[in-house]
């Protein structure tokens, strides 16, 4: 994703052409306070920003204006800036769940992404015909331990790597450990493989699959199950999300009519671990039951699962609280496509 990075300069450049169509004397008189760039260095600026579908040009020749196409939800921020303020200080925050944010659902991965992930994804049934029986189920019992412990960890728990393997290959449980973390790392184990054994069920949603999953992830960890009827806060912001049962359904049911209706399976899976962990359906357990929802679409449509290995854990939770803040997930965007390059590369060899 490195190509897609932008300068601080590009980035004021995006925020300008967010309103209106502006011609390149006009930008450059905008940006001059703070930039002063060359006619040379603006055009190479907006050639860039058009090659990677975000700015369009408008009109011929002197005429010609710039407009940002850019989807709001992907627009890029400094998740190291936005995290420097205390949540209580942070400005123009959203502290409720808005429904606008379904009118983005769309395109949240341009064509030119779209094409480049098709050139570079690999399907796992072609994987399977290549490798020796033996070495295919070794390769996803480990898929399954580092996803299992990883997803784990990200929630709290204290289980290490080498203790996941030693519970889910001997099931022999860790001196140390609390019977609740055993149960969590279990039930990840135990949601992966009903995923595998009906993974084509995954292709379209429903709102019973997505309870099925959060049924199996919470199991024995004294987690009220269906959807909640009560209120939660969740640390580390002011977002509230929605109180009212009725709400909740509504919001999910449209979150599976949403990625029922989207094409490229990746757009789906992506939607899938951001809305479900924004909308907060159950008392407990919802970012775990969106990151095993996003694997199941993923596995369905015969593409490499996330095991989410080597992702920072308060990165990937400041990306949460940055879309739950900000109806931006940018960064969760860029987790989950830097997840999906490194399953690729790591897995199934």
């Amino acid at each position: 994703m490195n190509e897609t990075q932008l300068t601080s300069r590009q980035e004021k450049i995006l925020s300008l052409l967010s309103t209106q169509p502006i011609s390149r004397v006009e930008l450059a008189q905008k940006l001059s306070n703070l930039y002063q760039p060359s006619k040379t260095t603006l055009y190479r600026d907006l050639k860039k920003l058009q090659s990677l579908g975000l700015v369009k040009s408008i009109g011929q020749s002197k005429s010609i204006k710039y407009i940002s196409l850019e989807n709001p939800l992907v627009k890029q921020v400094s998740l190291q800036s936005y995290f420097e303020t205390d949540s209580t200080l942070r400005h123009q925050t959203k502290t409720s769940f808005d429904f606008e944010v379904f009118e983005h659902l769309v395109e949240i991965i341009n064509d030119r992404e779209e094409d480049e992930l098709s050139l570079t994804l690999k399907n796992l049934s072609v994987q399977q015909t290549k490798l020796d029986p033996t070495i295919f189920k070794r390769e996803l019992e480990r898929f399954i331990i580092e996803f299992s412990w990883k997803s784990s960890h990200i929630e709290g728990n204290t289980y290490t790597l080498l203790e996941t393997e030693i519970l889910i290959k001997q099931h022999k449980a860790a001196v140390g450990r609390s019977k609740y973390e055993t149960n969590m790392v279990l039930n990840h184990k135990q949601a992966l493989d009903y995923i595998l054994e009906h993974s084509q069920e995954f292709k379209q949603l429903t709102l019973v699959k997505i309870l099925t999953l959060h049924n199996l992830l919470t199991q024995d960890l004294n987690i009220s199950q269906g959807i909640r009827r009560q209120p939660v806060a969740i640390t580390g912001t002011n977002y509230i999300p929605l109180t009212n049962s009725t709400s909740l359904q509504v919001a999910l049911e449209k979150t599976i009519t949403v990625i029922n209706q989207v094409k490229f399976p990746v757009s789906k899976a992506l939607i899938a671990v951001s809305m479900v962990a924004y909308i907060q359906p159950f008392a407990d357990g919802n970012k775990r039951t969106s990151r095993v929802l996003a694997n199941a679409i993923l596995i369905a449509y015969d593409l490499y699962p996330l095991s989410y290995r080597n992702t920072d854990e308060l990165e990937y939770l400041k990306a949460v609280l940055l879309f739950y803040e900000q109806n931006n997930f940018y960064h969760l965007k860029r987790i989950f496509l830097e997840q999906l390059e490194f399953a690729t590369n790591n897995y199934f060899q």
